[in-house]
C-alpha cells in the first residue's frame, strides 16, 4: 500500500469494510448459538432462541425497511463496503432464511428436550380429556368474545392488520350447499399466544392460540367445513422519522406512533401449509407485493417463545443471581453523597445493584439541602423508580429538570407518558433537539453544603431502566469533582438551550467534539509507535460502524500499535488483513449478560495495562449516528482507584474470557474461541467477586484473583 496515510488507505476501496447489516445477521446468528450451548439449562437456551427471533423482527422492521424505502424510491446509493441497497436486500434475504430455517431447527430439538424436562408445547390432537374440558369453558369465557371472524368478499374488503399481529385465514365449505367463502382471523395481541393447561404432577403444558382456534373450530364455524386454512404474521416499516419541520415534536410523535403500525408491509411470514390461492389473498389484501416474503416451515413468531421462559421450573434456568448494594455506599450509612464526596467510584452493572442510582436520586428528593436535580432520560422503563424519585423531588419543591428523549426507538410512547406524568409533578420537561437524540445518560444533584454549593453528578454508560439493568453489564460513575459537574452543567444548557459547550474541562459531548477527540487520542498512540514507545488501544463498546474512525485505526495499525477491540454487535472493521489491520484483533462477548459498557483505553506511552494509560467510559458507540447525530458524552476517569478498576478488572477480563468469546476473521466469519486449560468465563468472575465499587476498608482481608493476560481470548 505503499507510505501509510489515510488518503492510501481510503484507495485500498469498499472492500475493506464489512457490510453493516451482513454483520448485524452475524452478530444474530452468535445469539441464536447460545440457543445450541449445552452448557446452558434448558430454559435459558430456549430464551436465546427467544432473543434471536425478536432481534431479527426488529431488524427486519428498522434496516430492512429502511433499504426497502431507498430501493423503491430508488436511491441506489453505495453502502460503505460499495454495496446498493437492491444487492443489500438479495443477500439479506438469504441470510435471514438461512438464520430462519437454523431457529426453526433450534426449536424443534428444544422442543423435544424440554418435552422430555416436563415442558411440553402440545397440539390439539393431544388434549386430554381433562384438558380439553377445561380449555373449552376458557375458549367459550375468555377467546372466543374476543374473535372476531371476517368474510372476505366484494362487500367485506380486507382488514387492516397491525403489526406483529398474527392471522388465520380460512377457505370453508357450507354443511347444506352454497359457495364456498374465505374467512379471515385475526389474533388479538391481547390473547396469551401460549395459554399454559392445568398442572399435572411436575410438567408443564402449553398449548398455542393458533392451535387452540384450530381445535375448536367448529365452536367459531358451525355449519361449515374446512377446505384449506393457513397463518400468517405481519412485519411493518416502524422507523419514525423526525420532519424538520415538525412544530410539535409532542404531537408529531404522538400521530408518528400510530402511523408506526400502518406502516409498509416489510416482511410477510406465511405457514408452509397455506394453498397458493390463500397467499394470493393475502398478499392482495396487505398490498405486499413488495415485501419480502418468507413461508416458515415451522413455528411463525419465534419471538413469542419468551412466555414459556417465565414458566416455574427453576431447576431448568440459571441460578438466581442477586445483585449486591455497592460496598462503597454501606460504608457509609448508606449516604450516597458522603461516598461519593469521600472519593469518586464506580459501580458495575449488574453485579452491582442498579438500585444506588435510584437510592441516589431518591436521597437527593428527601434532601432539604438538595436544590436543584437535573436527568437524561433515554429508555426508563415502563415502571420506572427514577421517574417516581424526580416526582417526589419536584412536590418537595425542588428544581427538576428532565430531558426526555421522544426519539428513543419503540419506547417513544412510553416516554411521552412518563413526560406527562413529570410535567403534571411540576417537573421542566425538555424534549431537546429535533433532529439528534440525547443519548447522554447523566445526572446532576446540586445541593447546599454550609457555605458552598456542591454538585454531585453520575455518568452512566446504560439506561436507567431498572429492567435492562439486571441483565446489561453497565458501568456508573459516581463524582463530586468540580470540573465534571461544570461540564455536565454545560452538557444540560446544551440539550436545553441550544447553548453550545466551550472550554471543556473533562468531557468531550457529541456532536460538538467527541469525534475530535477520538481522533486526536489515536493519533497520539501513532506519534507514540513513531518514537518508538509503546502503543495501544483497547475498546470496548456495541458497535463499530463509523469508516472514519475505522480508517484512522487501520492507519494506526501500520504504524505498530496494537490494538483490541471488543466489539458485541456490529463491527465493519476488517481485522487480520496483512498491509492494513494486521496489528487489530476483534473479538465478541456474548453469554448470560449483555455486554453493554463502553470504555475506551490507549496507552499515553505506558505498557496496558499499567497506569500511564488514558481511560475513558462513553455513552456512544463508535457510530456515525452517536459521533455526529447523537448528544453523547466521553469522560476520563483519573482517580486512580477507578481507573484499576476499570482497566485491570473490567476491560482485562473482556480481553481474557475465553468460554463466551468470537473471534473476528479477515473473512468476515466469527470463530468461537477454544477455552483450553485456563477457563475463564467474565461473568462468572465478577458473579463470584466483591464489589469494585471504590472498595476501601470493605475488602479488608479479602483478595481479588489478579487477571493474567496471557490467557487471552
Amino acid at each position: 500500500m505503499g507510505k501509510p496515510s489515510l488518503k492510501a488507505i481510503a484507495k485500498s476501496g469498499p472492500t475493506r469494510f464489512f457490510n453493516r447489516e451482513l454483520s448485524w445477521l452475524a452478530f444474530n446468528r452468535r445469539v441464536l448459538e447460545e440457543a445450541a450451548n449445552g452448557a446452558y439449562p434448558l430454559l435459558e437456551r430456549l430464551n436465546f432462541l427467544s432473543i434471536s427471533g425478536s432481534n431479527l423482527d426488529e431488524f427486519f422492521m428498522v434496516r430492512v425497511a429502511g433499504l426497502k424505502g431507498q430501493q423503491l424510491r430508488k436511491l441506489e446509493d453505495f453502502s460503505i463496503d460499495g454495496r446498493t441497497p437492491t444487492r443489500q436486500l438479495e443477500e439479506l434475504a438469504l441470510e435471514a432464511d438461512a438464520l430462519v430455517a437454523d431457529q426453526q431447527a433450534m426449536w424443534l430439538e428444544l422442543r423435544e428436550a424440554l418435552a422430555e424436562a416436563g415442558v411440553e408445547v402440545i397440539e390439539g390432537g393431544q388434549l386430554t380429556p381433562s384438558e380439553r374440558h377445561w380449555l373449552t369453558e376458557k375458549f367459550d369465557a375468555e377467546i372466543m368474545p374476543v374473535l372476531t371472524p371476517q368474510a372476505i368478499d366484494p362487500a367485506h374488503p380486507f382488514p387492516f392488520v397491525p403489526n406483529g399481529v398474527m392471522g388465520l385465514i380460512f377457505e370453508l365449505a357450507p354443511l347444506r350447499g352454497g359457495e364456498d367463502v374465505v374467512e379471515l382471523l385475526l389474533v388479538p395481541a391481547g390473547l396469551p399466544r401460549y395459554i399454559q393447561l392445568p398442572k399435572r404432577g411436575k410438567s408443564h403444558r402449553f398449548i398455542r392460540i393458533e392451535s387452540v382456534i384450530r381445535a375448536f373450530f367448529d365452536r367459531l364455524f358451525p355449519g361449515f367445513e374446512k377446505r384449506a386454512a393457513g397463518a400468517f404474521r405481519v412485519l411493518r416499516d416502524s422507523d419514525i422519522e423526525v420532519e424538520e419541520e415538525a412544530e410539535d415534536l409532542v404531537r408529531y410523535f404522538r400521530s408518528a406512533i400510530l402511523r408506526r403500525r400502518r406502516g409498509r408491509v416489510v416482511r410477510l411470514e406465511l405457514s408452509a401449509d397455506m394453498p397458493e390461492e390463500l397467499v394470493e389473498n393475502i398478499v392482495e389484501g396487505l398490498e405486499a407485493e413488495d415485501a419480502l416474503t418468507v413461508e416458515a416451515g415451522g413455528l411463525i413468531g419465534i419471538a413469542d417463545l419468551h412466555h414459556i421462559v417465565d414458566v416455574d421450573s427453576p431447576e431448568l434456568k440459571f441460578e438466581p443471581y442477586s445483585p449486591r448494594f455497592p460496598e462503597r455506599i454501606v460504608e457509609y450509612g448508606g449516604d450516597a453523597f458522603a461516598a461519593i464526596r469521600a472519593k469518586d467510584f464506580v459501580v458495575h452493572h449488574p453485579y452491582e445493584s442498579f438500585e444506588v442510582v435510584v437510592a441516589f436520586l431518591r436521597q437527593a428528593a428527601d434532601d432539604p439541602d438538595v436544590i436543584a436535580i437535573k436527568q437524561t432520560l433515554y429508555r426508563a422503563g415502563k415502571q420506572s423508580e427514577i421517574v417516581d424519585a424526580m416526582v417526589a423531588a419536584a412536590e418537595n419543591g425542588k428544581s427538576v429538570t428532565a430531558v426526555v428523549e421522544l426519539k428513543a426507538r419503540f419506547d417513544e410512547e412510553q416516554n411521552l407518558l412518563w413526560a406527562s406524568r413529570l410535567e403534571r409533578a411540576g417537573v421542566q420537561v425538555v424534549y431537546g433537539f429535533i433532529d439528534w437524540k440525547t443519548h447522554a445518560k447523566v445526572s446532576m444533584v446540586v445541593r447546599r453544603e454550609g457555605e458552598v454549593m456542591r454538585t454531585y453528578c453520575h455518568f452512566g454508560t446504560g439506561n436507567y431502566h431498572p429492567t435492562t439493568a439486571r441483565i446489561y453489564t453497565d458501568l456508573s460513575f459516581f463524582t463530586a469533582s468540580r470540573r465534571a459537574a461544570r461540564d455536565a452543567n454545560k452538557l444540560f444548557n446544551f440539550v436545553t438551550g441550544y447553548v453550545p459547550p466551550r472550554r471543556m474541562e473533562l468531557l468531550a459531548i457529541s456532536p460538538v467534539n467527541l469525534r475530535a477527540r477520538i481522533y486526536r487520542l489515536i493519533d497520539a498512540e501513532i506519534e507514540n509507535a513513531k518514537a518508538g514507545k509503546p502503543a495501544a488501544i483497547w475498546a470496548k463498546m456495541n458497535s463499530l460502524v463509523d469508516p472514519d474512525v475505522i480508517d484512522r485505526l487501520y492507519l494506526a495499525s501500520q504504524h505498530g500499535v496494537s490494538i483490541d477491540l471488543v466489539i458485541r454487535g456490529i463491527c465493519c472493521l476488517r481485522p487480520g488483513v496483512e498491509g492494513l489491520s494486521e496489528n487489530i484483533r476483534v473479538k465478541s462477548v456474548i453469554g448470560r449478560f449483555l455486554e453493554h459498557s463502553r470504555i475506551f483505553v490507549f496507552a499515553n506511552g505506558d505498557r496496558l495495562p499499567h497506569r500511564g494509560a488514558k481511560v475513558f467510559i462513553s455513552s456512544a458507540d463508535w457510530m456515525p449516528r452517536n459521533l455526529d447525530r447523537r448528544v453523547e458524552y466521553m469522560i476520563p476517569l483519573e482517580n486512580p482507584t477507578v481507573h484499576a478498576q476499570v482497566l485491570d478488572q473490567v476491560m482485562t477480563a473482556n480481553l481474557i474470557d475465553n468460554e463466551q468469546s468470537w473471534t473476528l476473521q479477515a473473512d468476515g466469519s466469527y470463530a468461537r474461541v477454544e477455552a483450553g486449560k485456563k477457563r475463564f468465563n467474565l461473568h462468572q468472575y465478577f458473579m463470584n467477586n466483591p464489589s469494585l465499587s471504590g472498595r476501601g476498608h470493605a475488602l479488608e482481608g479479602k483478595k481479588v484473583p489478579k487477571l493474567d493476560l496471557s490467557q487471552r481470548g
